[in-house]
C-alpha cells in the first residue's frame, strides 16, 4: 500500500509545479489588486516607510504613520487626508499594478513560457524585497509591552506575513526553472 501511494505520489511533480504557478498567479493578482482599496495602501505603510529602499516614495517620514493608523474596517477621513498627502494611495496604486503585471506574466507559461520565466524571477526579486522587511519593520515582531516574549524570534501578525514569502520565493525559483526550461525545449525544437 506504501509502495503504491509512494509511486503514485512521484508521479505529481509536474502537477504540484503548475498548481504552484497558479497559486502564484492568483495570489498575485488578488493582493496587487488589492493596492487599489484605501484598507490595504494604508496596511503596507509601515513595511514601505522604514525600508531604506522604498521610503522616498513616502512623504512624511517614519514613525509619523503611526498616528494615522486605522484599524481594517475603520473609517476616519482625518487619516485618509493623511494618506492621500503622504503619497500612500498613489504609491499603492503603482504597486498593485505592478504586482498585478508580475502575475499576469507568470500566467503567460503556456503562450510564452519565456515572459512566464521573466516573471518568476520578478516573483523572486519581489520576495526579497518583502523578506526585507524583517530587519528593516519594527512592526514585524512582538512589541516589548511587558511580556517576556518579544523581539526576535517572536513574529507579529505583520511578520507572520511576511515570512510567508519565503514560500514564495521558492516557489518562483520552481516556476522560474520549469518556464525556462520549457522555453529552451520549444526553441530547440524548431
Amino acid at each position: 500500500m506504501i509502495d503504491k501511494l509512494l509511486l503514485y505520489a512521484s508521479g505529481l511533480q509536474s502537477a504540484g509545479i503548475q498548481v504552484t504557478r497558479w497559486a502564484i498567479v492568483l495570489v498575485l493578482l488578488w493582493i496587487g489588486g488589492l493596492k487599489a482599496f484605501q484598507y490595504e495602501a494604508a496596511g503596507i505603510v509601515p513595511f514601505v516607510a522604514n525600508s531604506p529602499a522604498m521610503r522616498f516614495f513616502y512623504k512624511f517620514d517614519a514613525p509619523d504613520y503611526k498616528k494615522y493608523t486605522n484599524k481594517e474596517g475603520e473609517y476616519k477621513p482625518a487619516n485618509i487626508a493623511w494618506h492621500k498627502a503622504n503619497h500612500t494611495y498613489v504609491f499603492a496604486y503603482g504597486l498593485g499594478s505592478f504586482i498585478v503585471l508580475i502575475g499576469l506574466l507568470i500566467a503567460m507559461y503556456p503562450i510564452w513560457p519565456a515572459v512566464s520565466a521573466v516573471g518568476s524571477l520578478l516573483a523572486f526579486i519581489m520576495s526579497l524585497v518583502t523578506l526585507s522587511f524583517l530587519i528593516t519593520t519594527p512592526e514585524t515582531w512582538v512589541p516589548a509591552l511587558g511580556d517576556v516574549e518579544h523581539g526576535f524570534p517572536y513574529l507579529s501578525g505583520s511578520g507572520r506575513l511576511v515570512i510567508k514569502d519565503v514560500i514564495m520565493l521558492g516557489a518562483s525559483i520552481v516556476t522560474m526553472a520549469q518556464a525556462a526550461k520549457q522555453s529552451i525545449n520549444t526553441r530547440n525544437s524548431f
